[in-house]
């Protein structure tokens, strides 16, 4: 009984996550467009604007499906793992998805995570960017604004075991 409802629990979890990424690929956006301005709160109140970036610092802006799944926890866990080298390079990183902020604040204390995690409760934002899937959840994709407040970059296919390092391969050239 044990093994059929392990079994049960592993075929919803790998339907869940390959349902996550049905539409919301972000067509909308390439490569040389202005990023689309945003102003999110984090987990306790604080308000993030890209704006504030711009002219300043390269950004990093990761949209995750689910707080607490396995792949965004390996991803977020990624960055937090290499998040120094971000900071020493003067990078911005911000994870955004549409949970609520008492999700993302339960995921990072889980976590330990040392960076910003924003919260598009009203999918204004992940519309914007055109992550929205058909299920109502950001997918897994990164946009990497540069200084001028341009997309530079934009991972569409992200592999969450190296995000963090491809990532800030791309990021640090844009200093």
């Amino acid at each position: 009984m044990k093994i059929n409802i392990f079994l049960l629990m592993a075929f919803f979890t790998t339907s869940f996550i390959t349902l996550q990424s049905c539409g919301g690929n972000a067509d909308n956006l390439s490569v040389g467009n202005a990023a689309p301005g945003f102003t999110l709160q984090d987990s306790d109140g604080n308000s993030f604007s890209l704006l504030d970036y711009k002219g300043k610092n390269p950004v990093v802006i990761y949209f995750y499906p689910k707080a607490s799944t396995p792949g965004c926890t390996e991803q977020a866990c990624g960055i937090r793992d290499s998040f120094s080298k971000f900071k020493e390079n003067e990078i911005v990183v911000f994870g955004v998805s549409v949970d609520s902020k008492e999700s993302i604040k339960e995921f990072i204390s889980e976590n330990n995570l040392n960076f910003p995690l924003l919260s598009d409760e009203s999918k204004e934002v992940s519309k914007a960017y055109g992550v929205l899937n058909s299920i109502g959840l950001d997918s897994r994709i990164t946009f990497i604004v540069d200084k001028q407040g341009n997309i530079a970059n934009i991972l569409r296919d992200v592999d969450v075991k190296t995000h963090a390092d491809d990532v800030f391969s791309i990021a640090v050239k844009l200093k």
